[in-house]
């Protein structure tokens, strides 16, 4: 199952209280990614944050491997877990106009 999933930081959290995990953070995404859970990872350019695109089994799967995150460890991120599937509406496309 293919995931979307978003950080949540904790309302007040500062990168001062991010900065002792961020070496860590980097190296659980790493053992995420060698694992084939992380299959992309991107900064959001909307506000400070991360989407990443998983695999797992279900979301609850996901949600148990980003809770390893050492950010969500520590109280400072939560996620939201989307689940995605295929978009089935390209036949829509090629359907005669008036059938």
């Amino acid at each position: 199952m293919k995931l979307l999933c978003l950080d949540i930081p904790k309302p007040g959290a500062t990168m001062e209280q991010y900065q002792p995990h961020m070496l860590d953070e980097a190296r659980h995404a790493w053992q995420l990614y060698k694992s084939g859970i992380l299959r992309d990872m991107y900064f959001r350019q909307d506000r400070p944050g991360v989407a990443v695109i998983a695999e797992a089994e279900s979301v609850e799967a996901a949600q148990k491997a980003l809770a390893e995150f050492p950010l969500a460890k520590a109280g400072l991120i939560g996620w939201e877990v989307i689940p995605l599937g295929p978009f089935l509406n390209w036949e829509m496309l090629f359907a005669p106009a008036n059938p």
